[in-house]
């Protein structure tokens, strides 16, 4: 399925955009179809959405992976049966974010993509370092693209080595414009957001805490995070994160330390809970991809992996209302000029030689708009004015 999302309909698309939207609905998928979102919000793009049962995909796409595996070839497979589509225009530039590479096998059903677009971008997601060998035959598909972006900088060289492309790290972004909880200057009515993984130990004390005073604290209550609606569930989750106080905030498999999984990385939470200016605390990442994208005071409270003593961790912090006050504010202008999605793909379009286009420019004016109303100190009936970005 190809559905033109161009913002201005009368000039020709000249992004081809592969999409999983249709096919994976996992939380975890929200972030990245976000980003798509925006690109088509500020481009010209033609995005393809294959339409395929997504219980029924699970099967396929594991079949077809294993099968890759065991015959040693990623090429002459397929997630997706009986589907085929055909690009019969020309692009500038043809765009896959592939979070998983198990996803790759998708691009076996686009006939064309390659021959039809001038350049070729993907960006590959989550791949642990641990886990490469293991997925060469997949990671070789790679080699139809000009250029990889990564945002597990770990990861980076043996990716390279295995694609003999240029591997750039490239990390996570956030639709700061959604996340900013200004101009309206939200109230923050939920005390503490843990979602994902957590430690049991400080999970129980924010029970108690909600149990025996006022005190409102939202998390995960189930355990396949699967979405009905990818829209709406990023919609409920961005308001979360502007309504709260506190928000829990590891390194990824926080949970993993000194087990399998050594590597730090920076997931996508801390540029979600910094662009809604929550206090972050948790585990931040030892890396520099976390020290160069949150290099400001206080953009992690860091607090231990087990922490029964939460409760006076924020008690204490909320006795110090103008150093929370400035840890919002440095959260929010840091994302709104550096994290928003529109700098990811400035990025990729210049590493390849491409222009800006009015709606990135525009975009970009409402982020710089929107840090001048951040700074402007608030009474409690001001009301800001300012138009909504198209």
């Amino acid at each position: 399925m190809l559905q033109q999302t161009s913002n201005i309909v009368s000039e020709q698309p000249r992004v081809l955009l592969a999409s999983m939207r249709n096919l994976k609905l996992h939380v975890s998928r929200s972030a990245p179809y976000e980003f798509e979102d925006v690109i088509c919000g500020c481009d010209r793009v033609d995005l393809i959405t294959p339409i395929f049962n997504s219980n029924f995909f699970k099967v396929t796409n594991k079949i077809a992976n294993q099968a890759a595996k065991i015959l040693r070839n990623g090429e002459i497979f397929s997630s997706l049966i009986n589907y085929k589509f055909e690009v019969d225009k020309e692009y500038d530039l043809f765009f896959f974010f592939c979070q998983s590479i198990q996803d790759i096998l998708v691009l076996n059903s686009i006939k064309g993509w390659r021959d039809k677009c001038r350049y070729a971008i993907c960006w590959l997601d989550e791949i642990w370092a641990k886990d490469i060998d293991s997925w060469q035959f997949q990671l070789q598909l790679l080699k139809n693209f000009d250029y990889i972006f990564m945002n597990f900088s770990s990861s980076m060289n043996q990716v390279a080595e295995i694609v003999q492309r240029p591997c750039n790290h490239l990390p996570y972004g956030v639709d700061a414009i959604n996340f900013c909880p200004y101009p309206r200057d939200l109230y923050r009515c939920v005390d503490v957001l843990n979602i994902g993984r957590r430690s049991a130990v400080t999970h129980q004390a924010l029970l108690k805490l909600a149990a025996e005073k006022n005190f409102f604290y939202i998390y995960d209550t189930i355990k396949d995070l699967y979405m009905t609606d990818y829209s709406y569930h990023r919609s409920l989750y961005t308001n979360f994160v502007k309504r709260s106080g506190y928000m829990i905030v590891n390194k990824a498999k926080f949970d993993l330390i000194g087990q399998s999984n050594p590597q730090d990385e920076v997931g996508p939470r801390f540029f979600e809970g910094a662009s809604g200016g929550t206090i972050m605390i948790g585990i931040p990442p030892k890396c520099e991809a976390f020290t160069d994208n949150f290099d400001w005071s206080d953009a992690v409270v860091e607090i231990p992996f087990d922490c029964p003593d939460i409760s006076n961790i924020i008690a204490n912090l909320n006795a110090q209302p103008e150093r929370v006050a400035k840890i919002r504010k440095d959260n929010i202008i840091n994302s709104l000029l550096r994290h928003d999605w529109v700098y990811r793909w400035e990025k990729i379009l210049a590493t390849v030689g491409l222009d800006v286009t009015p709606g990135m420019l525009k975009r970009k004016a409402y982020l710089k708009k929107l840090t001048e109303i951040v700074n402007v100190p608030q009474s409690p009936d001001h009301k800001p004015q300012l138009a909504l970005v198209d």
